[in-house]
């Protein structure tokens, strides 16, 4: 199912900056203002953005106010999350989401931005899985540009490079996912993701192996694994092992979940906790093939 994307944007229009999760530094929100200003794009802060409490840019109501402030904002085009760390659960089930309905715009972000693309999928409508403020200075040409593309209502077919640990085949259907250990939070909750007839992309940061397997098989305990058609892996960066080896290379553990099950699955997808992330619009209908020769990624 293809779900609803919210307008394009036009050069002159508004994006809300807001961080509902973590406290960011200021340098790192004026190089996304200065970056927007460079693809024709206007910006506007929250009034919390650069605040903190203790680890938060602010309490949980101010967080709560200033993303709701972002989603009925009756200028702005889009919601900009200018970085991810820990927060948006305890603002969610505070969300009204009546004027976001009647007129959506884009919300963009990653990592624990992933549970608002959750609750955002469920209402009916794709998101941005892109890269936010903190990370925009050292982020690749490539990221930036597939970014500013999907803003503005260009959806290019991703053309990257084989793995060896890749499955071949072909599927079709609803791209979703995100933060793996978020998609695993989120699992018994009334937001988990509908996984019937979806391509479903995963990436983490700092995470035992153990970890991974760990949310994997509740993954597959759940019936999610058996209701996918594909499977994406983005950046699984800095995953740590155990004093004594867990005894599999990430591949190989991701794989032994799929053992009884033929779909295509890709490894080292340009996009999550690495420079190189590229942006996906979460909720579109995708057609994934993984061949000999390259892995091929495009929106119907």
């Amino acid at each position: 199912m293809n779900l609803v994307a919210p307008p394009s944007l036009q050069p002159g229009d508004l994006v809300y900056l807001c961080a509902p999760a973590k406290a960011i530094e200021a340098n790192f929100v004026v190089e996304a203002e200065n970056w927007l200003a460079q693809i024709g794009l206007r910006s506007m802060r929250s009034p919390n953005l650069t605040g903190r409490h203790h680890y938060f840019s602010g309490t949980e109501l101010e967080r709560l106010a200033d993303l709701q402030e972002g989603l009925d904002h009756p200028e702005a085009k889009a919601v900009w999350c200018v970085r991810g760390g820990y927060g948006c659960i305890q603002i969610l089930a505070g969300l009204q989401w009546a004027q976001f309905i009647r007129e959506p715009k884009w919300l963009v972000g990653f990592s624990d931005v992933c549970v608002l693309h959750h609750k955002i999928q469920a209402l009916g409508f794709q998101s941005i899985h892109g890269t936010m403020a903190l990370n925009i200075e050292k982020n690749s040409t490539e990221a930036k540009g597939r970014l500013s593309a999907l803003l503005f209502g260009e959806k290019a077919a991703f053309d990257i490079n084989t793995n060896p640990s890749n499955r071949l085949g072909k599927a079709s259907g609803t791209l979703i996912g995100g933060n793996l250990s978020i998609i695993y939070s989120m699992l018994a909750s009334p937001d988990a993701y509908d996984f019937r007839d979806t391509i479903l992309f995963i990436e983490d940061l700092a995470e035992h192996l153990y970890h991974i397997d760990r949310m994997l098989h509740a993954l597959s305990r759940s019936g999610a694994l058996e209701q996918i058609k594909g499977l994406v892996v983005g950046g699984m960066t800095d995953l740590e092992d155990t004093d004594v080896p867990f005894g599999k290379s990430i591949e190989a553990l991701i794989l032994s979940h799929f053992n009884y099950r033929k779909i295509p699955i890709c490894f080292d997808f340009p996009a999550g906790h690495i420079d190189d992330n590229q942006a996906l619009a979460f909720g579109a209908l995708v057609h994934l093939e993984v061949n000999t020769e390259q892995v091929i990624l495009s929106y119907l």
